[in-house]
């Protein structure tokens, strides 16, 4: 009996999430902004590889929401960059929830069209499991995890729509099969790009952000398209304010 209960919670609890979820994606769409999920474990470079990516971002402007269980220290080192970042912390929760993230959107102060990159807590489960309003769900790996990390989360790699091998300059001294890495990868996701990077030498950032921009454009010119008459598109924004009262 109690099983059948806890399911249905469940169901609940990620059908409101995912409605949320959708309302933020809409509304974010709306006013061009693309919206990346950054996920990985602790210490695969996270932040390090936002930086990096930012710093070859051309034509978009980088918004940057930090999600941690405690503290705020990449918030901060972000800021001293001047990059525009918001601080989620959720006390013990193991992933941020649409909810949390709808919030946090309402502080922020879109004034120019851009990207805007959810850093997710420092998890490889949860985070996969809940939707956030994003564009994009971007797995940040690294050679230091070892190479078996898609058999052991294949929910992470399956749902990335962009993985990044972080810290390939240490290859030449661990035992990293990168082979058996990407037929992991592959089982679990055909199409996926697979980026190879370096956050301490900069390497490969820049494929990763002509990646993001890319994607961002092929985005604004779909809702575009979507939304082709104006008077649907003013019903939206009203719709979004009451929404937003909530």
């Amino acid at each position: 009996m109690h099983d059948v209960l806890k399911v249905n919670m469940m169901a609940n609890i990620h059908d409101e999430n995912d409605h949320i979820a959708s309302h933020t994606n809409e509304d974010l769409t709306d006013r061009h902004i693309y919206v990346i999920n950054v996920m990985g474990a602790p210490g695969v470079g996270k932040t390090t590889t936002l930086k990096n990516i930012i710093k070859n971002l051309k034509g978009l402007k980088p918004y940057v929401i930090e999600g941690d269980i405690e503290s705020d220290i990449d918030t901060r080192d972000l800021r001293s960059l001047g990059i525009d970042t918001f601080q989620i912390n959720t006390f013990g929760a193991c992933h941020l929830d649409a909810p949390m993230i709808h919030n946090q959107v309402q502080n922020i102060k879109f004034d120019e069209k851009g990207v805007l990159f959810i850093e997710n807590i420092g998890n490889l489960v949860c985070p996969a499991e809940f939707s956030i309003g994003e564009h994009c769900k971007m797995l940040i790996s690294t050679v230091t995890e070892g190479s078996d990390k898609p058999y052991k989360y294949p929910l992470a790699f399956e749902k990335a729509d962009a993985i990044i091998l972080n810290k390939v300059d240490l290859l030449p001294y661990l035992d990293f099969d990168e082979e058996f890495y990407m037929k992991g990868v592959r089982a679990l996701n055909k199409e996926v790009p697979v980026f190879k990077v370096s956050g301490k030498t900069g390497e490969g950032f820049a494929e990763v952000a002509a990646w993001i921009q890319e994607r961002a454009q092929e985005e604004k010119t779909a809702h575009h398209h979507h939304h082709g008459d104006e008077n649907g598109h003013h019903h939206h924004h009203e719709h979004d304010t009451a929404h937003n009262h909530d």
